[in-house]
């Protein structure tokens, strides 16, 4: 049977506006557009369908307009729902891009985070699929602690995936202590790694993550690409492509979902670093957070680049 990505990690609704810059405390901004999209966990999810993953979203989602269209994007993303949804509405985050494609997040949450040990229970992840956790689902409170409790119940050979987020300094050490020794992908930018190591030096940081983790650490540094550390060896560069960004929202999780989309194909870790790269860099370049390209359209552009 194909393997499968469970993402248990929450969709919500962005709402994007262009601004001419983020505003100070106290002060304010015009947009110049304004868009409500599905964000969050449906980046991840939708970059990893496109890249040719079979994907189930078993994470909550409520009842609500902003629950009915996270359902219609999956729907069209040929993603599975595995539960029936909340009778509390979807979150959403108020996303603010200014003219260097930075973003600024203001996140509500919402029925997304109302995922008890019960439901976790129902799914029935294979040895060999990937279960995919978001920092944000780590965040004290009974709910992390039910998903806490289930990730140590995983059957072996399944694959966790986490990715720390930015939240990253507020999940307790008690429940990374309990997380990270399980973790078979821990995928997280250059800012996270230095708030879990203390060191800005990417290497080191990458090195110290690695003897924390069951397997593979992906170091996301942006436009230079990322670094790769498996147990017992140096950390791998692994170089990016330049291109002219608009957007940078959801580029991190377009790298994730297709670094493992290519692991669920049989690529070694590098090489799914390289195509998740050209899929990050082909995301910045489009505006909108769920911007993640095609299986195709990465081979293309890796031929392009004659890589």
């Amino acid at each position: 049977m194909p393997l499968r990505l469970h993402h248990v990690g929450p969709v919500i609704i962005d709402v994007v506006m262009e601004v001419d810059h983020v505003p100070v405390p106290g002060g304010g901004a015009f947009a110049s557009s304004a868009r409500a999209l599905p964000g969050g966990g449906f980046n991840v999810v939708s970059a990893a369908a496109r890249a040719g993953l079979e994907v189930e979203y078993a994470g909550a989602h409520g009842t609500g307009p902003n629950g009915d269209l996270v359902r219609a994007a999956l729907r069209e993303e040929g993603v599975k729902v595995a539960h029936p949804p909340r009778p509390t509405d979807t979150g959403f985050c108020v996303v603010m891009v200014d003219p260097s494609a930075e973003r600024t997040f203001v996140t509500h949450l919402g029925a997304e985070m109302d995922l008890p040990l019960c439901d976790l229970n129902d799914l029935r992840p294979r040895p060999g699929d990937f279960v995919y956790v978001v920092g944000y689902s780590l965040l004290p409170g009974g709910r992390a602690d039910d998903l806490v409790t289930w990730i140590g119940g995983l059957a072996p050979g399944v694959r966790l995936v986490l990715d720390p987020a930015s939240v990253v300094g507020m999940i307790p050490d008690s429940t990374l202590e309990r997380v990270l020794p399980r973790v078979d992908v821990l995928s997280l930018s250059a800012a996270e790694a230095t708030t879990l190591t203390g060191t800005s030096d990417g290497m080191e940081a990458a090195s110290a993550l690695s003897r924390r983790v069951e397997g593979v650490v992906v170091l996301r540094a942006g436009a230079e690409g990322c670094l790769v550390a498996e147990p017992h060896t140096a950390p791998v560069p692994v170089p990016g492509f330049e291109v002219e960004a608009v957007d940078t929202n959801g580029a991190g999780d377009a790298h994730v979902g297709v670094f493992v989309a290519t692991l669920a194909a049989g690529e070694d870790p590098v090489s799914a670093a390289r195509r998740a790269n050209a899929a990050a860099a082909l995301a910045v370049a489009r505006k909108g957070p769920a911007t993640a390209p095609t299986a195709e359209e990465v081979e293309a552009f890796l031929q392009g680049r004659g890589r």
